[in-house]
């Protein structure tokens, strides 16, 4: 209503403008109200409603109200002037930058003449004005803001005035949030708008931000309160693994770190329930200072007491207290709780597990208090079957499988049948196994079996009953040293091929031996690694009775490796290996013992066994002496996220009857390998082929498997 009656009031007042008496005598012009009925103050809506109903229908014309006071207005002609004429306007050239002004509209168009320039990108640029006090975080700053730039990450061509607008802003608080991560609380950064040229035509300029950042003057850090860290026993050993110190320049980074490492030291040192709250820094800027408040609590030091499991039929207190590193009395470490959990979830026996320090003691003056270690664990399923199919051009089908109870003889007591049905081997066994026996990563294993193997060097049929302790390296804990002794007993009934020109008819041989092998690992992973040295030492003497007659003998062998990362994306891997067996005439020495070379994890472009002498039917006959190199590149290609490798290789080999090797005949082959790295290992895929093959030999080998082949 009241934007009505204003609307009125200015029409009217419009027309008496306009009226040239009214212009003329403004004395005796009449007051607004006088041009205004008391009916429309009094009912604004009704009186305009009354002036519709009462308006001139159309085709018709009103007749004036002579009672209006400006009912008679007089015309007012005006006659238009020849003699003006008004120019026509000339189209206005555009500014070879206009199209950038709404850029950054609150940015100066300014730039400093005498600055280190960092251009960033085709669209980016930062400029160091600074000289004193010079800059020296520099250049770790400038990589930082490049990784988190979202002008950077526009491509090149693909920028526009909007898109620049939005994150230069976002850019250049990114640049102060950075200055005060490093200490300059003082920090000025000043944004320019300029163009760059993207080709000869200037209408292909393109929009370019620089930032000129001043740093001013590195604050430092002032008081440095932690809270109650001088009460602890050791308080001057864990303030020095808080690296800070009044005076140190200021970097918030720092004191993350700082905070992670005191952390990690009150853990490490006995303190089992220590509390760290989060930092406070106050910022004094006339002494360009920054005061340190971290509230550190220790809550008293600690030993480890018992170990306590939730379920003691299933896995025992005693003999999760077998696997854990640390024994009852030790210090405190957070890492070793840690690495019980991890071990407990190897066993592969639970589904869940948790483990947690409880208070059994508190400390007493300078005597540290006792926690227990509370083990609270679900089980697993225990029992698995897996089985596989394959085919292959050398052995055929093979179909095999296996039953486990992984606890059947608690704790972690295994049992294992497995059965293996195929054109060149058959076998049924049994094996036994108990994980974690007598330590961590102690493994007893008594395997039994009965087996046919018929191969290109020998057909056997064997019984055999063997027994190891060994201490194995695992992917949860790589070991430098891993070791293993046992001892074997068995009875293998073989055909042996024709030595010498004289056909052997089949042949018992009842053979028994005891042996060790130790491997020294330096390498940075079992399935892939990429830097270090691996050697593995075996020895087993064994004797041999057949045909009435006895023979002693040495079997030996030496397997070394080298890794070596070239650049970022390369690896490369070297294996030099060396067998033999001394004591004992060919004969003695059942054909399934001797030694042979050829297949994928030997020298590839061969079969398997297929290199070594051989008879006149070109079939191997196995040696006592061996030799083997490789080589191979792995070469990262950047496909798949850089999962998939490519690896050309050379392996040669060298196979004698005689107990050292005489390289009479040496077999060479090379090729080319893919590789497709998965979260447990890469997958191998090599093709080779022999470069000085026999008549009989496959121009081509193709091998499949897990891992490297070295």
């Amino acid at each position: 209503m009241a934007r009505r009656a204003l609307g009125t009031c200015l029409a009217v007042a419009a027309i008496a403008a306009s009226h040239p008496v009214l212009a003329q005598d403004i004395g005796s012009a009449p007051s607004l109200d006088e041009l205004i009925p008391d009916s429309a103050v009094e009912n604004p809506d009704e009186w305009a409603q009354q002036g519709a109903d009462g308006a001139a229908s159309e085709g018709e014309v009103a007749e004036p109200d002579t009672d209006s006071p400006i009912s008679d207005i007089p015309g007012i002609p005006v006659a238009w002037p020849e003699d003006i004429e008004i120019p026509a306007l000339e189209p206005l050239e555009p500014e070879g930058d206009i199209r950038f002004a709404d850029l950054l509209e609150d940015a100066p168009r300014i730039a400093f003449d005498e600055a280190d320039l960092e251009e960033i990108s085709n669209t980016l640029v930062l400029g160091f004005p600074q000289k004193e006090p010079p800059f020296t975080q520099r250049g770790d700053f400038v990589d930082r803001f490049e990784a988190l730039s979202t002008i950077e990450e526009l491509d090149d061509g693909d920028e526009n005035v909007a898109q620049l607008a939005a994150r230069a802003s976002e850019d250049e608080e990114l640049l102060r949030t950075l200055l005060r991560v490093y200490g300059y609380y003082d920090g000025e950064v000043i944004r320019t708008i300029g163009t760059r040229d993207a080709g000869e035509d200037a209408a292909e300029q393109r929009p370019r931000v620089r930032f000129d950042v001043i740093p001013g003057p590195r604050y430092t850090y002032g008081a440095i309160d932690l809270g109650e860290l001088a009460a602890a026993p050791d308080a001057e050993e864990l303030r020095a693994a808080f690296g800070i110190q009044s005076g140190d320049y200021l970097q918030s980074d720092t004191i993350v770190d700082e905070r992670f490492d005191l952390d990690r030291a009150l853990g490490e040192t006995g303190y089992a329930f220590a509390e760290i709250d989060e930092p406070e820094l106050l910022i004094d800027h006339q002494r360009v200072e920054g005061d340190l408040t971290l509230p550190v609590r220790p809550n008293g030091k600690y030993v480890f007491g018992d170990v306590l499991s939730s379920d003691e039929t299933f896995l025992s207190g005693r003999h999760l207290a077998s696997i854990a590193r640390f024994e009852p009395g030790d210090t405190y470490q957070r890492s070793l709780e840690f690495d019980l959990r991890r071990a407990i979830t190897a066993t592969g026996l639970v589904s869940t597990v948790a483990v947690e320090a409880r208070e059994v003691a508190p400390p007493q003056g300078d005597e540290p208090g006792v926690v227990a270690m509370d083990v609270t664990l679900e089980r697993a399923k225990l029992r698995t079957i897996s089985g596989a199919i394959g085919y292959g051009s050398e052995e055929g089908i093979r179909v095999q499988a296996a039953w486990e109870h992984r606890n059947l003889f608690p704790p972690e007591g295994a049992l294992r049948l497995r059965g293996i049905l195929g054109t060149r081997e058959q076998l049924a066994g049994v094996t036994f196994r108990k994980n974690n026996f007598g330590g961590r990563d102690k493994v007893l294993t008594v395997d039994a079996y009965a087996s046919s193997i018929d191969t290109t060097a020998y057909d056997a049929r064997t019984v055999a009953l063997t027994g190891t302790y060994e201490r194995t390296s695992t992917l949860l804990f790589q070991k430098p040293l891993a070791w293993g002794v046992g001892a074997e007993i068995l009875a293998t009934d073989e055909r042996n091929r024709i030595v010498d020109g004289v056909a052997r008819p089949r042949q018992t041989y009842f053979v028994g031996s005891v042996f060790g092998r130790a491997t020294i690992d330096t390498s940075d992973s079992l399935l892939d690694p990429t830097r270090g040295f691996r050697v593995t030492g075996f020895l087993a003497p064994e004797t041999s009775r057949t045909q009435g007659e006895q023979y002693y003998y040495l079997r030996n062998r030496v397997d070394a490796a080298y890794y070596q990362s070239v650049g970022e994306r390369t690896v490369l891997a070297a294996r030099l290996a060396f067998a033999g067996i001394q004591g004992a005439d060919l004969i003695g020495i059942a054909p399934s013992r001797r030694l042979y070379a050829g297949g994928g994890g030997s020298v590839r472009g061969y079969g398997y066994q297929a290199i070594g002498p051989k008879n006149e039917f070109m079939e191997p006959i196995g040696g006592r002496s061996l030799v083997e190199a490789s080589f191979e590149a792995r070469i990262g290609t950047g496909f798949f996220d850089g999962a998939v490798s490519v690896v050309p290789f050379f392996d040669l080999g060298s196979v004698s009857t005689s107990t050292t090797p005489d390289f009479g005949e040496i077999k060479m082959g090379a090729g080319v390998g893919l590789r497709y790295a998965t979260g447990f290992g890469p997958i191998r895929v090599d093709v080779g082929v022999p470069l000085n093959p026999e008549p009989e030999d496959s121009p081509v080998a193709v091998y499949v498997s897990l891992g490297q082949a070295f």
